[in-house]
């Protein structure tokens, strides 16, 4: 049995709540929304607080990027086409708005087969025990062609994706990332870790070219993020890979004299990791600029931050 008695608590010094700095007021609160209401209505409706600060603050600085006629860059995996944002991408596309693309290997094997048939991503514990998964024939024989022969001509893999998609005239172009970005002329770079991707594993597949071709990916990206100064960089999906490329392109040009450090990034993904926090909102921007973190679904958050963006880019007409 314990021998302590309780604390007095009858001289505790005490204050007025009234005199007290406070981080939420009433005039923080949201707004109810009524149905039927617009994009603009919902944004405006937002609590003051957190995300519900940052993301109309994000969306008015890529809105500010894209009137200046500042790069605009997105970096993906590739749950994003996985989730159905092709559409949503291709169309920022057409509207000048991304200016360019940096893609992990993965995203140019669910884009071409979306290109191709209609459908990707397998279902891997079905596959995986008897050996077959990844080892879709057509996949891997378009993809390692168009990389061994852009190696051959000196291009980019996603360049040379690319290239391939639109010259097999594929039923589904419409709907690839690669090859609307080839038509229009929009710079894709792919950056692979090799050994992680299913073409890596087909006996078309060439280290020499996927390497060659790859490092001249790296290479166009640190060109577009030299230029970056006043722009905009969005990591979507990457927790690793992307975030570690946009360091080192970053590093690449500040050491080369590129003024590269007012500028807008954020990172949208499932969860809080240590490397797009670290390696794309907060160090790059650490000098002047701003980062900010979205946590939330693919499917939901890109199409609210798409339909904001473009709201206030009409708004601004």
């Amino acid at each position: 049995m314990t021998t302590l008695r309780p604390l007095d608590f009858s001289g505790l010094h005490t204050y007025s709540l009234h005199g007290r700095p406070s981080k939420v007021t009433v005039d923080n609160f949201a707004h109810p929304v009524p149905a039927g209401s617009t994009v603009r209505a919902l944004l405006d409706s937002l609590p003051d607080q957190l995300l519900g600060r940052d993301f109309p603050e994000l969306v008015r600085r890529l809105a500010a990027v894209h009137r200046g006629g500042y790069p605009f860059v997105v970096g993906m995996g590739a749950h994003l086409i996985k989730v159905g944002l092709n559409p949503l991408l291709i169309d920022l596309m057409e509207r000048s708005i991304i200016t360019g693309i940096a893609m992990n290997g993965a995203c140019i094997i669910h884009d071409a087969e979306i290109a191709m048939a209609g459908f990707t991503s397998e279902e891997v514990g079905n596959v995986l025990g008897d050996g077959a998964f990844g080892a879709a024939r057509e996949t891997g024989e378009v993809l390692n062609g168009a990389i061994n022969k852009g190696a051959g001509e000196n291009m980019g893999m996603g360049a040379a994706v690319g290239a391939a998609l639109v010259d097999g005239n594929f039923p589904h172009n419409d709907k690839s990332l690669l090859a609307t970005a080839y038509r229009l002329g929009i710079p894709v770079t792919v950056h692979v870790a090799v050994g992680t991707d299913i073409i890596h594993i087909h006996p078309s597949a060439s280290g020499e070219a996927i390497g060659k071709t790859s490092h001249l990916d790296f290479r166009i990206f640190c060109a577009q993020v030299a230029g970056l100064q006043g722009g905009a960089y969005l990591n979507i999906g990457s927790a690793v890979l992307l975030p570690e490329v946009f360091l080192k392109a970053l590093t690449v040009v500040r050491n080369l004299g590129h003024q590269v450090d007012d500028f807008t990034t954020a990172n949208f993904d499932f969860m809080k990791q240590y490397r797009p926090l670290t390696n794309v909102v907060n160090r790059p921007t650490a000098k002047s600029g701003k980062g900010y973190h979205v946590t939330g679904h693919h499917e939901l958050m890109i199409p609210l931050l798409v339909a904001c963006l473009l709201d206030e880019l009409e708004k601004t007409l």
